[in-house]
């Protein structure tokens, strides 16, 4: 199978990303993974956990992953490294997921300014017509994030808020969690079971 590319970038929900990983790599899916400054500081700030630190212990500790889990299905790439597969079309790729996605992230690949690795990323993923998902999580959304996500939309991405539902039976945050993850792999066409589908008994 073809790799997912996931990329985290500064915008709050890391336990999204952290989730998304931990069950894309327990399906047995190779993930190649850049998070980005910001993204670290998200992570330090909102779960306590550091994932780039004494690698892989950092993933191992942050994804809840096993030490061979990691080696093996796991290839972690620095956000400025414009050399590494992913920035060309040539890598081929089962889809890429930017979760959560910013706002800044999400201007970049709208007018193709490829600032870091995840915008190039995202920016071949287009131009392939491969899946691109992005999971914004900022609210309220002023009038240049919603033109921008109209313009990533009309481009080919799927535009994916991290907006939770309420109809699956919720009793803890991670249900909540749970939600969004299960949509991107919907999207994905990966399966799971994190949730009861609408109209299951």
């Amino acid at each position: 199978m073809r790799p997912i590319v996931v990329g985290v970038t500064g915008a709050s929900g890391a336990a999204y990303a952290r989730r998304l990983v931990q069950v894309l790599v327990r399906s047995g899916r190779e993930v190649e993974l850049v998070i980005s400054a910001s993204g670290r500081e998200v992570f330090l700030r909102e779960l306590k956990l550091d994932p780039l630190a004494a690698r892989p212990q950092g993933l191992i500790e942050t994804f809840g992953l096993t030490a061979d889990e990691v080696a093996e299905r796991i290839r972690l790439h620095g956000h400025g490294d414009f050399l590494a597969p992913i920035a060309s079309g040539s890598h081929r790729t089962a889809g890429m997921v930017i979760c959560p996605c910013s706002g800044t992230t999400l201007g970049g690949i709208v007018t193709g300014t490829g600032g870091n690795l995840i915008q190039r990323a995202a920016e071949v993923h287009l131009k392939e017509r491969r899946k691109l998902i992005l999971v914004p999580r900022e609210t309220p959304v002023s009038l240049v994030h919603l033109d921008n996500l109209r313009a990533a939309h009309q481009a080919g991405a799927i535009v994916l808020p991290a907006s939770p539902g309420w109809y699956h039976g919720v009793t803890s945050l991670d249900d909540l969690i749970d939600f969004i993850v299960a949509r991107i792999l919907d999207q994905l066409e990966v399966e799971h079971r994190l949730m009861r589908r609408w109209g299951d008994a």
